[in-house]
């Protein structure tokens, strides 16, 4: 009776996600068309019961060719690790069905709070990577291999914010993982990017994204950039990015804009120290402002539970002018969902 009982539940989910799929996908199909929006929020946990979170990667018009990648978050109760794989692949089913969708084009994985770099460690070895279009920009994507894939859906808008910003401008990129900002930013004029990060992984991962959309970058040390070696107008540089911020000031460094959207926890063997969001924001935003050029711009990111308000920024930072940024980033497929709190700060 309890199998039985099990097994109708999970058919009736099924169906309701299939439903809601099929309304979703109606709904985004022509915006995403019309805006090159080659990566999108389908599903967010729009049912309580059904905890999935689903990016819909490819051209709509074929979605043969498309992917879906996702995670199941966890559950606030116990469930056996069997029952929760027949469950996931019954939803896999489900999406198939309702989208056209190969399923083994379909990737779901389990997100729970994460420690450390985990969110960044490689959980797979399949390597299915993808090249997806965000207007006229290309970039590759992981849907197998690592929690997330490369491309965070909901800074998109902010990417196309900073473009317009970076005409003639030099622009730092802090935490850069796979290059996107910096992509970005040289796509529209800026005279320089910088992209520091300490995973050889992503750096790797951001010349090929910087190669896709045919625009020359160089990896480089850490060493090699204070030491004068940066003949490449896009330099991504391995580096712990707060000793690289440590010897940025040491030597009086300035960049007109700063971008800064880092994870909320690291305790990589990589780095000197570990690194807590929560604890060390106010440090981290203020060695960034000490190295804006005068007029310059600082893009911060924070993606924590807990909020941080315009006017607690102003209260820490005398005499910044901050604008929260929240409203303006909100694109189609993220109407009615939490955001990360981004903010413009200028000194």
């Amino acid at each position: 009776m309890i199998m039985n009982n099990t097994t109708e539940k999970t058919t009736a989910q099924s169906q309701l996600l299939a439903n809601r799929l099929q309304k979703r996908f109606r709904h985004l199909k022509k915006w995403a068309q019309r805006t090159g929006a080659g990566v999108f929020r389908l599903y967010d946990r729009d049912i309580p019961e059904i905890p999935l979170v689903l990016d819909f990667y490819g051209d709509c018009a074929q979605p043969l060719n498309a992917a879906l990648s996702g995670a199941l978050y966890k559950r606030p109760y116990e469930k056996d690790e069997d029952d929760e794989e027949r469950w996931l692949l019954a939803m896999k089913d489900s999406a198939a069905g309702a989208l056209g969708i190969d399923r083994e084009r379909i990737f779901l994985k389990q997100r729970q709070k994460q420690k450390g770099a985990s969110q960044y460690e490689k959980i797979n070895t399949a390597r299915f990577t993808k090249t997806v279009n965000e207007g006229d920009l290309s970039f590759k994507v992981n849907l197998s291999d690592y929690l997330d894939t490369g491309l965070f859906p909901d800074r998109r808008l902010l990417r196309a914010m900073i473009r317009g910003e970076c005409e003639g401008k030099k622009l730092l990129n802090l935490f850069s993982y796979t290059g996107l900002f910096s992509v970005y930013a040289a796509a529209g004029g800026a005279a320089s990017t910088d992209s520091a990060d300490m995973s050889n992984t992503y750096c790797d991962w951001a010349r090929e994204n910087f190669s896709l959309n045919n625009i020359t970058a160089e990896i480089m040390q850490q060493w090699d950039f204070f030491s004068g070696k940066r003949a490449c107008a896009n330099k991504i540089i391995r580096a712990d990015v707060l000793d690289f911020l440590e010897k940025a000031a040491a030597v009086k460094m300035r960049w007109d804009i700063i971008v800064l959207d880092p994870p909320a926890f690291s305790n990589s063997k990589k780095m000197t120290a570990s690194f807590d969001l929560r604890r060390d924001i106010t440090g981290l935003v203020s060695r960034c402002l000490n190295l804006l050029a005068p007029g310059g711009k600082l893009f911060l990111s924070i993606n924590t539970r807990r909020s941080v308000t315009a006017q607690e920024l102003e209260d820490e930072f005398k005499g910044a002018h901050v604008l929260d940024l929240g409203k303006k980033l909100i694109d189609e497929d993220f109407k009615g969902r939490k955001m990360p709190d981004t903010y413009l700060i200028e000194i």
